[in-house]
């Protein structure tokens, strides 16, 4: 998923009432994009997608992922104006502390839909993409069982890097080439203060040697 958060870690250590987590490196963004949106709900669905494809069964595992799309999809759309069906749309009022349906019963059913219909998408999504890879995930769980903590590199190795360049591999390699051209600043100053006594120590040579000629 080109606009999902890159994957940092992952483990399935239980820390408190989870069962494992994942740690992702957010993106610095000051606007988002339909597109990114729709890309990390697609990621968040994920896990639910996996234990429909792969174990053909689902549990109660997912249920802060399905909490956090359906809000999601519902500020897309009735606060954002990101459906084709409600189109430049915002129903909330930031006058007023608490929100009310300031549309007919008729424009709330229609939500509902669009919300049903955007869930629906990307979860399809998020399963064609894991059968696609369906090889690739078993060898990733697999690792995961034997190491229980496993890291970017470690996905990198069974489904090889990124094809796009996120936000935050451009800020890491503005910072390496920063770090580059001080290291060489830093060398060139310090040929600068040893060149001048090395002259001097050569031109005390050549005096020496002209005096015993």
């Amino acid at each position: 998923l080109e606009h999902a958060n890159p994957l940092v870690k992952v483990t399935i250590v239980p820390r408190g009432r989870a069962l494992g987590a994942a740690w992702y490196l957010p993106e610095e963004r000051q606007i988002t994009t339909k597109e990114q949106m729709l890309d990390e709900m697609c990621a968040t669905l994920g896990g639910r997608a996996a234990e429909d494809v792969f174990l053909g069964r689902i549990s109660t595992g997912a249920m802060n992922d399905l909490e956090r799309v359906t809000k999601q999809s519902y500020g897309m759309i009735a606060y954002l104006g990101m459906s084709d069906a409600l189109p430049n749309l915002c129903y909330y009022n930031s006058d007023e502390n608490l929100f009310n349906k300031p549309y007919s019963e008729q424009t709330a059913v229609l939500i509902d839909e669009e919300v049903r219909r955007m869930i629906k998408e990307q979860y399809n999504r998020a399963k064609e993409i894991l059968s696609e890879h369906r090889d690739g995930h078993q060898q990733l769980a697999q690792l995961l069982i034997d190491k229980e903590v496993i890291f970017a590199e470690d996905v990198e190795v069974i489904f090889g890097k990124r094809p796009w360049t996120s936000r935050s591999d451009e800020i890491m390699a503005a910072k390496q080439k920063e770090d580059d051209l001080e290291k060489e600043s830093v060398k060139k100053e310090r040929k600068k203060k040893r060149t001048p006594k090395n002259k001097e120590g050569e031109n005390q040579l050549s005096f020496e040697h002209n005096i015993e000629k």
